[in-house]
């Protein structure tokens, strides 16, 4: 970057250099930069402003010992400011320094004596009260205490009184039961602040009152008056340049591997404080954690390639795979870390150069209350969803990349995608039994949500029939499903359609015919879909139940008037309707039943096995989730079963994608 003859603050203003050394160098002048009059000026005012400083040291403010430590701050600061006001007035035309340090001087000037003034009104209004307040004898506080108790027995019989009226108004039919209600609402509130009055004629509770808001206006007031003239020296800082020497940011290339020394240069100490910790977190932290120093068993970010090979026996390729995970994580913070520390230099470097002044901590504080909010709230959301979401995915994921199995429990390697292929060419018994539970998972998923779906819209369509009576009684009954915990009925069903269950006994008394549902594949399959079909009802009820009532009865007058039929209003007024208020949320029907685990374990076990097709790894009713269950939890091929779970996610993100993606929210973020 280069030098030029006019400089900007931080709101665009232009202004005119007053070092006349640059303006020299800018104009084509062969200047000598040690001997060139504005620097030996500079020179001197350097001297004389340090000397000037340290004179003021000592300044006697008029402190007192029972002012606080905010108050005393304010006295030294105002003592300063005059003293300052007549240095720093004689080299106004010299530097933007000297302006910037008058202009605050005749702010401080301005605001504090107000601030002072108004805090001494408040000093001696609270020791007037506590004086007023340790005057009071203890016969006057129980004479008031009398008075009070008697003014309170009055008020007391009047309210009585008053909602004895209101009860005999509402026995003798003259009011509803509704405005019985609010009448004697509004009463009791009456009384309440009725009752707060007589309290407050105790003049020893009331002084208390009064001292303590004394004390809260002195500790709140002071602190925004004082925040006033922060930000009126804040917007003169804004709007004062700033004369930079340098011409390019060097500062922060010097500084990169110490996050916090640039702010620290740049006058930012607060900032760079911050930073600092940032930088000790990394060097004590991250790269020494990623390195394998302070893991458990692993080896930091090489413990994730090499996987406890060649480790001791009690090494877990598990644990250098986590270890390596979290290596990772904490690399990418240390990195984050540096980046941001220098882009910030840079940034206030490259402004530094065009006049713009480093923002101070008051104002960057500013700045991280308002724009900063959002990130500071949503933060400590964000690390928990990196440790307790984040690791277990990417953990899952690498797992469904290696060879862990019945025969690699302890030390496992890494095997590419050769489980992928395994399911995807069908290749042994995990792979010819997984296209054919996918193929069964498709069916149960859209024969039962889509069963639910009807079952529910038709019962949620005759509930809200005009004509049906006692409406309420079927509306329980249409949603004890849902209100009935799901495994009861899932394991009750499953007993009655057993070898020696009432359904099948039933069937076999009256047809003659066996019905072995729990050994017959078909009628397991028919008999899921029909349970999930209403279970899953309920909801689908309550959803549009909810929509049918908030449909407009004239959409359906205009129908009559055309002649529609009791089918077209239906198909034409009603579906579109109901379907466009909630089709993202039969959609996640759909998703929920793809991953519906309960219902397939607790029927039969995902049974009945067929050791030919499926081997012994799943059974004829098993869909993909109960299936990971059982490679996982019974059969210890993790690693296969990892790489199926990240074909459902990605299945379900797609269908979550397609039914969220019209929603409101889902444009709004």
């Amino acid at each position: 970057m280069n030098y030029n003859l006019e400089i900007r603050d931080s709101f665009g203003g232009i202004h005119k250099r007053k070092n006349q050394y640059i303006v020299d160098v800018l104009e084509g002048r062969t200047v000598d930069k040690n001997t060139h009059p504005y620097n030996i000026n500079i020179r001197k005012f350097k001297n004389e402003e340090k000397n000037f400083l340290n004179s003021l040291k000592n300044i006697d403010a008029n402190i007192k010992n029972e002012d606080s430590r905010q108050i005393k701050n304010l006295k030294i600061r105002f003592s300063k400011a005059n003293k300052k006001i007549e240095f720093y007035k004689d080299y106004l035309d010299l530097t933007y320094d000297a302006v910037l340090e008058h202009d605050i001087s005749k702010i401080e000037e301005k605001h504090i004596p107000n601030i002072l003034s108004y805090y001494e009104s408040l000093n001696k209004k609270l020791k007037e009260s506590e004086k007023k307040l340790s005057s009071l004898s203890d016969s006057i506080i129980k004479e008031e205490e009398k008075e009070i108790a008697l003014k309170k027995q009055e008020e007391d019989k009047i309210y009585r009184e008053k909602l004895n009226e209101i009860n005999k108004k509402f026995s003798d039919g003259l009011i509803s039961k509704k405005a019985k209600k609010a009448e004697s609402h509004a009463l009791k509130k009456e009384h309440q602040e009725n009752i707060s009055q007589i309290e407050l004629l105790n003049e020893s509770t009331a002084l208390k009152d009064k001292i303590a808001n004394i004390k809260h206006r002195r500790k709140i007031d002071i602190k925004s008056m004082t925040n006033v003239m922060e930000s009126d020296i804040s917007n003169i800082r804004r709007t004062t340049p700033i004369e930079a020497i340098q011409k390019k940011p060097i500062i922060s290339y010097l500084t990169f591997l110490i996050p916090g020394l640039g702010q620290f240069l740049n006058g930012q100490f607060v900032k760079g404080i911050l930073f600092f910790l940032g930088s000790l977190f990394s060097y004590l932290i991250a790269i020494p954690y990623a390195l394998g120093y302070g893991n458990y068993q692993g080896e930091g970010v090489y413990g994730l390639i090499s996987l406890a090979e060649g480790g001791g026996r009690l090494d877990r390729s598990i644990m250098f795979m986590i270890e390596g995970i979290i290596a990772i994580i904490l690399l990418i913070f240390a990195i984050f870390i540096f980046i941001s520390s220098f882009k910030d230099v840079n940034k206030v470097e490259k402004e530094k150069i065009k006049g713009i002044r480093p923002r101070n901590w008051f104002e960057s504080k500013e700045v991280l209350t308002s724009d900063g909010f959002p990130y500071l709230v949503s933060s400590p959301g964000y690390l928990l969803t990196i440790f307790i979401v984040l690791i277990p995915i990417i953990t899952a994921i690498l797992i469904s990349f290696t060879n862990l199995d019945p025969n690699h429990q302890s030390k496992f390697n890494w095997i590419g995608i050769e489980n992928y292929k395994v399911l995807f060419l069908g290749r042994g018994v995990a792979g010819q039994a997984f296209w054919h539970i996918l193929l069964w998972t498709i069916i149960w998923t859209l024969g039962a949500t889509t069963l639910a779906i009807l079952i529910g819209f038709i019962l949620a369509l005759l509930a809200n029939q005009e004509r049906i009576k006692a409406k309420p009684i079927f509306r329980t009954i249409y949603l004890l499903p849902w209100a009935v915990p799901a495994f009861i009925t899932i394991m009750f069903f499953s007993l009655m359609v057993g070898r020696q269950g009432p359904i099948t006994e039933l069937f076999k008394n009256l047809f003659n015919v066996t019905l072995d549902v729990k050994s017959n594949p078909t009628l397991t399959r028919i008999s899921l879909i029909l349970l999930q079909g209403w279970l899953g009802s309920s909801y689908i009820f309550l959803l549009s139940t909810g929509v049918l009532q908030g449909i407009p009865k004239d959409l359906y007058e205009s129908a009559d008037i055309d002649g529609a039929t009791g089918f077209q209003k239906t198909w034409r007024i009603t579906v579109p309707l109901v379907l466009f208020q909630t089709a993202p949320l039969l959609i996640s029907q759909y998703t929920f039943n793809f991953n519906n685990f309960s219902i397939i374990y607790l029927f039969n076990g995902g049974g009945p096995f067929n050791p030919s097709k499926y081997g012994n790894l799943a059974g004829s009713s098993d869909i993909l989730i109960s299936y990971i269950y059982k490679l996982t939890m019974e059969s210890n091929y993790q690693a296969l079963g990892a790489a199926i779970s990240i074909l459902i996610s990605l299945v379900l993100m797609f269908f979550a994608y397609i039914g969220f993606k019209n929603t409101k929210a889902f444009k709004e973020s």
